[in-house]
């Protein structure tokens, strides 16, 4: 292990005061309050300051293709019912609004993830961290989910220039498609997605079966989740997938975005991640001791992002923050909270549901028939006791649900021992 990470963090002021519009998810004011706190806590001593430089349009089109980025150059809020074709064509519009001051905003968060990766190129820090970038989503052509230029395509383009291979990490709640779709047909990137998939859920993409193609198969990786998954099971998880990659892939450098949209209690977001497990995943890559880019993304409840990003933050610095000082609350870490769990454990017992009913045939002998009947009871219970602690955490009891949740419970056992 090293004994000290030499950190670069960049930051420009003027990328939280663009306003994407009223009732929009969407709050770069976030990166202030990140920023902020960051000079609270005086984590700005422990690590180079720097303003990065506005992305020059020759190097967005570095990924984005000339056309798209000479349009995003020159819309804007007065000028965008004239264009109307094309702002259908590159997907510009209620998700993706035009918004005063839109090309500088891209230039400014684009150019820091670029030149994070160049001083790593240089080997002039071990650790860089740009929480303005990480708008996985953008297509070479076109904008997507927030996002406008795809910031984590361009920063990694920069680190193929000196590393063979280049491993990508995303744990916001959103599948990163923008970056699986950019490096989709090649070995020199490998893409792993901690993300919720199904129920129409955005992007709609990231199953497990979509591995890569050609020269790339095998090299994106996915890992879809369901809702309300926690810091247990998606840290156990999150090691697991990561130490395997690493010791098969070897990458020469790593991008990790921290979309802090899987935390619990997200506006758009659907985990039940503490701050605390949020940032347990930053540290475990920390400790892979290899060249890290680390960026934001996603984020609807900025008071959390801003907690979030803080002690991440810290984490890449090895200091522990003291819990106090974030108004209105006064605290830094909060408590998690509980929602709606169609957790990993649930998920899994009614696969195991699926299974012991397919196992009862007339067949199977009366021993089997009960030994597969008390695993049936089991699975009954264990479900209704979840539900039953979600309902007592928002509604509270009394004596009528009591008596009938115990008398149900009884039911049940007493079938068992039959």
């Amino acid at each position: 292990m090293r004994s000290k990470d030499r950190i670069s963090y960049f930051y420009d002021g003027d990328v939280g005061n663009v306003y994407f519009g009223p009732n929009h998810p969407m709050k770069p004011h976030r990166l202030c309050m990140t920023h902020h706190l960051v000079l609270a806590y005086e984590l700005h001593k422990k690590m180079e300051i720097y303003r990065p430089h506005k992305g020059y349009p020759v190097e967005l089109a570095q990924f984005h293709s000339p056309d798209y980025v000479e349009f995003l150059q020159r819309i804007t809020p007065d000028t965008q019912n004239l264009f109307l074709n094309e702002m259908t064509k590159y997907n510009l519009g209620e998700d993706c609004p035009v918004f005063d001051n839109l090309f500088e905003f891209c230039q400014i968060y684009a150019g820091g993830t670029i030149d994070a990766a160049r001083r790593l190129n240089n080997k002039l820090c071990d650790v860089a961290i740009n929480w303005a970038g990480g708008l996985h989503h953008a297509k070479k052509c076109e904008a997507s989910g927030f996002c406008y230029i795809n910031d984590l395509v361009l920063g990694i383009l920069e680190l193929l220039k000196y590393h063979a291979r280049v491993l990508y990490i995303d744990i916001d709640v959103h599948h990163g498609d923008g970056v699986e779709e950019a490096f989709y047909f090649t070995d020199r990137v490998m893409t792993v997605s901690f993300h919720k998939y199904g129920d129409l859920f955005f992007p709609g993409t990231g199953d497990v079966k979509d591995v890569g193609e050609r020269e790339g198969k095998f090299y994106a990786i996915n890992v879809p989740l369901k809702d309300g998954i926690d810091d247990g099971s998606f840290l156990r998880l999150f090691k697991t997938v990561i130490t395997k990659v690493m010791d098969c892939y070897v990458p020469g450098a790593i991008v990790l975005q921290c979309g802090a949209d899987s935390l619990a209690g997200d506006r758009l977001g659907c985990f039940n991640l503490s701050i605390d497990g949020h940032a347990a995943c930053v540290k475990f890559v920390k400790q892979l001791n290899l060249p890290l880019l680390v960026t934001g993304g996603g984020g609807y409840t900025k008071e959390n992002v801003a907690r979030c990003w803080t002690v991440e933050t810290g984490a890449l610095l090895g200091v522990e923050l003291p819990n106090e000082w974030f108004l209105p609350s006064c605290i830094l870490i909060l408590d998690n909270v509980l929602v709606r769990r169609q957790v990993a454990m649930l998920y899994l017992e009614f696969r195991k549901f699926d299974l012991l009913i397919s196992q009862m045939q007339p067949t199977c002998s009366f021993t089997t028939w009960k030994l597969l009947l008390v695993e049936l009871v089991y699975f009954v219970e264990t479900s209704f006791s979840h539900l039953l602690m979600n309902f007592v955490h928002f509604y509270g009891t009394n004596r009528s649900f009591s008596f009938l949740t115990t008398s149900y419970l009884f039911l049940l056992h007493s079938i068992a021992l039959c």
